[in-house]
């Protein structure tokens, strides 16, 4: 298997076109593609700049030419939750007929998508991307060839992944903040040059605060890794 991350852009996509014309960010949470219709189906997450952001990117994405079918599940302030159904696009189509995949969600903002996708074969894979690049504008961010064991050892261990994944979103902001800041720093090297005199100087806290920032995203972290240390097959 060739795994292959790209930075797209399509000009025929409902998802970049919005997210050139207003400031919003989709995630996908499903996604489904029904070759008797060439459409994908698609389960987004939503999220706006602001609240108005939001209405104005969902009016764009509803309206698209390309757009089979809109729903709108959820909204809440500025994130919402929707499901739509989109035409098949001249870059899917190319990596379709070329032998490839989507292996993973996608994530579109600011006009570009990060991409996903697999082949089975070496030379499609190779084949395929020669003639993206012909009317296409689109990065390799990452190519990879797992073998069979890394694939295996991949899939029993995805929900060992999702457990760190849920302690990461457990974090607030300024937890988060302060533990990117700490590790940056080098407050948990030896010797330490960062202390929390210098943090609480750079949050403009207390020594106090800052420890306490600290020690409650440090708790809720190594929770998360106790947990997926009982998934991991």
């Amino acid at each position: 298997m060739i795994d292959i991350t790209m930075d797209m852009e399509q000009y025929d996509c409902p998802f970049i076109d919005a997210t050139e014309r207003e400031s919003v960010a989709f995630s996908a949470v499903h996604w489904e593609f029904d070759p008797s219709v060439e459409r994908l189906e698609t389960r987004m997450i939503v999220e706006g700049a602001d609240r108005e952001a939001l209405d104005n990117g969902l009016s764009v994405l509803r309206d698209h030419d390309n757009m089979a079918d809109y729903d709108l599940l959820s909204k809440r302030e500025h994130v919402g939750h929707v499901r739509t159904e989109i035409e098949q696009t001249e870059a899917m189509q190319l990596i379709r007929d070329g032998g490839g995949y989507i292996t993973g969600p996608f994530y579109i903002e600011s006009g570009s998508e990060l991409w996903h996708v697999g082949f089975d074969d070496r030379g499609e894979a190779d084949g395929t991307l020669s003639k993206l690049d012909r009317d296409h504008e689109f990065d390799v961010v990452e190519r990879d060839e797992p073998d069979l064991p890394e694939l295996q050892d991949f899939v029993r261990n995805a929900g060992a992944a999702m457990t760190l994944v849920e302690g990461c979103r457990d974090l607030s902001d300024v937890e988060r903040k302060t533990l990117e800041t700490a590790v940056q720093d080098g407050y948990f090297k030896s010797p330490r040059s960062a202390t929390l005199g210098t943090l609480a100087d750079e949050f403009d806290v207390s020594k106090p605060a800052v420890s306490k920032n600290l020690r409650r995203g440090q708790r809720k972290m190594i929770e998360r890794v106790v947990q997926a240390l009982d998934d991991l097959d």
